[in-house]
C-alpha cells in the first residue's frame, strides 16, 4: 500500500507525473484540481474570478480540504493538489509528500500547450492565483506554500521530462 501527495505550482507537472505514477503503481489517482474546477463552472466563473470569490468564502476551500483529509485517510492513493501535503502532514497522515516546482516561463508555456492561449497572459494568471492562494492558505490555516520543509521530495522540473520525475519518485518510495 502507498500513499502520495502531488503538490506544486500551477503548470509544474502535477497531473502528468500524477498519472504516470498511477500506471507504474497501479493504484487509484485523484486529483483535487479537478474539483475545484467544476465547483467554479457551477459558480459560472473562471478560476481566477473563483480563486478570488474563494478569498472571502473560505467554506469553500474547507470543503475541498475536508475532501481531501477523506481520501488521504483511506490510504493506497495518489493525491494531487496544492494543499495535499499538508493536510497528510498536519493529520500525520503517513504519505510520501512530493512539491514539483519550474520556472514561470515554463509553467507558462505548458499550460499554453494544453489549454491553448498566450504565453505573456497565462504568466499573469498563473501569478494571479498563485497569490490569491497564498493569501487563502496563509489566512484559513496559516500555512505558508513557499515553506518546503514538509516534503519528502522537492524537484524543479523545469528541465526534466514527466519520466525522468517519476524514476526520481519510484526511487525515494522504494528505498
Amino acid at each position: 500500500m502507498v500513499t502520495i501527495t502531488i503538490s506544486g505550482t500551477p503548470g509544474s507537472g502535477k497531473s502528468t507525473v500524477g498519472k504516470l505514477l498511477k500506471k507504474k503503481l497501479r493504484t487509484r489517482y485523484v486529483y483535487s484540481g479537478k474539483i475545484f474546477r467544476e465547483t467554479a463552472r457551477k459558480y459560472d466563473m473562471s478560476l481566477e474570478e473563483f480563486g478570488k470569490y474563494c478569498e472571502n468564502n473560505k467554506e469553500i476551500d474547507q470543503e475541498l480540504d475536508r475532501r481531501q483529509l477523506e481520501i488521504l485517510q483511506e490510504g493506497d492513493v495518489i493525491l494531487e493538489g496544492r494543499l495535499a501535503g499538508w493536510i497528510a502532514h498536519r493529520n500525520k497522515i503517513s504519505a510520501t509528500k512530493i512539491m514539483l516546482d519550474a520556472d514561470l516561463e515554463a509553467r507558462a508555456k505548458r499550460i499554453v500547450k494544453r489549454e491553448e492561449g498566450d504565453t505573456k497572459k497565462r504568466k499573469k494568471e498563473i501569478l494571479n492565483r498563485e497569490k490569491s492562494e497564498a493569501n487563502r492558505y496563509k489566512n484559513y490555516y496559516n500555512i505558508d506554500l513557499k515553506d518546503t520543509s514538509i516534503y519528502d521530495l522537492v524537484i524543479d522540473s523545469t528541465d526534466k521530462t514527466p519520466e525522468e520525475i517519476v524514476e526520481i519518485i519510484l526511487g525515494k518510495i522504494n528505498r
